[in-house]
């Protein structure tokens, strides 16, 4: 079985593209990964608790609770069907 790995492209400084060459030792792919994966980690942390403290205002939270979780992700997943994909900005 292959497993495509997709590759994105950045843009760097010369200056620190050259700080970076100095250093062959180091695979800077796996540093910027785990950079990009904490950077995202965060991100999703931030969105979750404003959506538990737009809940809690909202008193809503309780309820919501108790609706059962297939049925959450099966609304869910009705709903981007019916709407499409959806960008999220922050």
């Amino acid at each position: 079985m292959v497993i495509y790995v997709p590759n994105i492209t950045i843009s760097l400084p010369h200056e620190l593209y050259n700080k970076l060459k100095k250093h062959p030792e180091i695979r800077w792919s796996v540093v910027i990964r785990k950079y990009l994966e904490e950077f995202i980690r965060r991100l999703e942390s931030k969105f979750e608790e404003e959506t538990t403290e737009i809940l809690k205002r909202l008193e809503l939270e309780d309820e919501l609770s108790k609706i059962p979780d297939e049925k959450a992700l099966e609304f869910g997943e009705k709903m981007v069907k019916k709407r499409g994909k959806r960008i999220i900005r922050y």
